[in-house]
C-alpha cells in the first residue's frame, strides 16, 4: 500500500496552457507519456480541455459549483453536484462550461487499450477491495476520512489523500484491502489495468 498526502501534490501547467494541475501520482513517474495518471485540477475560467489522444479520461468535481462539458460528437455531460463523475474519450475535442464560478476536480487518465472501472461511493459498511492480477486499486477520499487496511497495515487517508493498491506482491502483500468511511462520506474507488507486471 502506498499512500500520497495532499500536502505533496506537484503542480505542472496544463498541455494547453490554460490552467493548473496538481499531480498526485504518475505511472512511470519520468517522462511525458505515462501509463494512468492521477492529478487535481483548478478550473477557474470557461475554456478548451487539453488534448489526450489515447487515454480514456474519468473526472470526479471535488469542489465549486459544476461544470458542463461539451463535447465534439458526442451528447453533453454536466458535473453539479460533488462526487458526479465523467467518463469520456481523451481524443474527443472538450469544451469546459463552468456554471458559477471556479471548480476543483479529480482526474484519472489511464492509456488505450487498458481499462478502469471506477465509482464514487457513500460505504454504509466495510468495503472490500479485491486482490485482482496485474491491477492497481485507487481510494480516494473525496469528502471525509477514511481507513484502508491490508496486510501491510492500516491507514488513515484524510480528505484527498490517495491510497494506491497493487497486487503484484512487491510489498509482500497480494493486494487486497478493505476500506471503511463514515457513510456521510464520499469516497472514489477505481480499478485499472497495469502493464508493469
Amino acid at each position: 500500500m502506498q499512500i500520497v498526502r495532499k500536502a505533496s501534490f506537484t503542480a505542472t501547467p496544463w498541455k494547453n496552457g490554460g490552467g493548473i494541475t496538481h499531480e498526485v501520482i504518475r505511472v512511470p513517474a519520468g517522462g511525458a507519456a505515462f501509463r494512468w495518471r492521477v492529478s487535481v485540477a483548478q478550473i477557474d475560467v470557461s475554456g478548451p480541455f487539453s488534448d489526450f489522444a489515447g487515454y480514456r479520461r474519468i473526472m470526479v468535481l471535488l469542489r465549486g459549483r459544476g461544470v458542463r462539458l461539451n463535447f465534439d460528437g458526442a451528447p453533453p455531460t454536466a458535473l453539479t453536484d460533488l462526487g458526479d463523475l465523467a467518463e469520456f474519450d481523451g481524443a474527443l475535442k472538450t469544451d469546459c462550461c463552468l456554471l458559477d464560478g471556479p471548480c476543483t476536480d479529480l482526474n484519472l487518465m489511464v492509456a488505450k487499450p487498458a481499462a478502469a472501472v471506477a465509482s464514487v461511493e457513500r460505504l454504509r459498511e466495510p468495503h472490500l477491495m479485491p486482490a485482482l492480477r496485474n491491477r492497481v486499486s485507487l481510494v480516494f477520499g473525496v469528502s471525509g476520512g477514511l481507513a484502508v487496511e491490508c496486510a501491510a497495515g492500516r491507514a488513515w487517508l484524510e480528505p484527498w489523500d490517495l491510497a494506491i493498491l497493487s497486487s503484484d506482491g512487491t510489498d509482500g502483500t497480494d493486494g487486497a484491502a478493505v476500506v471503511t468511511a463514515d457513510p456521510s462520506s464520499l469516497v472514489f474507488l477505481a480499478t485499472l489495468d497495469d502493464n508493469s507486471t
